[in-house]
């Protein structure tokens, strides 16, 4: 099943590169203020705890406004959306950089999370709308190396350019890095003016074609599992740092490294991404990364070293992206005509899945540790994989 532009365009390569970038900046900015809390307090003469104010308008923003980009998308195309968000997340970044007070950069990093919102879900969409699904699982590995370098490395990169030049330097690197991506997808947009097409789309108002999805059996289906995959795997896995901390001893820096572990397992993922989808297909890997998750789970939780955990951490990020991405790819096939919106509920519902499930988590986390959630996990995230693969098959045999 694909899309009439996916059977009649090939997308060029060169575009996907670019989102990736895009990508990159987009995921690297969700955490790159967590090492530099107690510089924007000094600078701003408060607390970390009242500077991280910054951090949560971004991801307010971030996960509530997709849904404004998504229908957008649809409309007016997804490549001149993104492209027109890069140029206005470099824009807000630069707002960031010359803040001269916490209430300024407050609001300049709320714009960061409006504009930027839109890039990954539109960069998915517009992949659906021009790669044939037979090939889509492994083109979105291929750009998620963007998306999964920044998660990794967005930290590492805020406390090391906040060391070296300050903190307002993360700021005029990722400016840098919108601008560079926005202004080269304007100029691929130019040389290739079909990518920049709306698809065929649905009749009716913005909010109108969003209702429309979730009228649908299957788009319900891949949005209730991707929310508990969500609330599940990251109210579990936002732990696991400080499991290691008081378990093992470990200290904050050699934490940050093997939490890292889990980007390095997705960089895994994606590296083998095409022989994965060839010889397992998508209900293999469904089933294959559940189970894996739940037994990297169930490592964490008896693990008898910091070592052993670090592998746990490894295999997490290599099983998650197997069933995530497969995930992504069945979004992608929600509702073709209209998958701008689609991937925006998709977003919206995983960032709703994690607000969630870190909050009930954490009373766990307080009176009895980490094990327990763990145990959860490894108990749960099979059985939804399964449930899943299982959805999957009836699917395609109506399709």
């Amino acid at each position: 099943m694909s899309s009439p532009a996916a059977d009649t365009r090939s997308a060029p390569a060169l575009a996907i590169v670019l989102l990736s970038v895009a990508a990159f900046a987009s995921a690297a900015n969700m955490r790159v203020l967590d090492p530099l809390l107690v510089q924007l307090g000094q600078e701003f003469h408060v607390t970390p705890g009242a500077a991280s104010i910054a951090s949560t308008v971004f991801l307010f923003a971030n996960g509530v406004f997709v849904l404004v980009h998504g229908p957008f998308g649809d409309r007016y195309g997804k490549m001149p959306v993104v492209a027109v968000a890069c140029i206005a997340a470099a824009l807000c970044s630069l707002m960031s950089a010359v803040s001269f007070s916490l209430g300024m950069l407050a609001g300049a990093r709320f714009l960061t999370g409006v504009t930027g919102s839109a890039i990954i879900p539109l960069a998915i969409a517009w992949l659906g709308d021009n790669v044939s699904y037979d090939k889509r699982q492994a083109t979105l590995a291929r750009f998620l190396t963007g998306q999964t370098l920044g998660l990794m490395t967005g930290a590492a990169m805020g406390g090391a350019l906040g060391d070296w030049m300050g903190w307002r330097s993360v700021f005029w690197v990722l400016c840098a890095i919108y601008l560079v991506a926005g202004a080269a997808l304007f100029a691929v947009m130019r040389a290739r003016p079909e990518v920049a097409r709306p698809g065929e789309r649905a009749p009716g108002s913005m909010v109108g074609q969003m209702l429309g999805v979730l009228r649908r059996p299957w788009a319900r289906t891949v949005i209730i599992v991707v929310a508990l995959e969500g609330g599940v795997f990251w109210g579990c896995f936002t732990f696991v740092g400080t499991d290691l901390h008081l378990r093992f001893g470990l200290g904050f820096a050699a934490v940050g490294l093997a939490v890292a572990a889990f980007g390095g397992g997705g960089f895994i993922y994606v590296t083998i991404a095409h022989h994965l989808v060839r010889l397992l297909g998508e209900r293999g890997l469904v089933l294959w990364g559940g189970t894996g998750l739940g037994l990297s789970f169930a490592l964490l939780a008896v693990a008898p070293n910091a070592i052993f955990a670090f592998g746990a951490i490894v295999l997490s990020g290599i099983t998650f992206y197997m069933l995530h991405n497969t995930l992504q790819t069945s979004a992608t096939q929600m509702a073709p005509e209209a998958r701008g919106s689609s991937l925006a509920l998709f977003a919206l519902c995983l960032f709703v899945g994690q607000a969630i499930g870190v909050p009930i988590a954490a009373p766990v986390v307080d009176a009895h540790g980490a094990v327990p959630i763990f145990w959860f996990s490894a108990a749960f995230l099979p059985l939804l994989s399964w449930y899943f693969a299982m959805a999957l098959r009836r699917h395609r045999g109506l399709a």
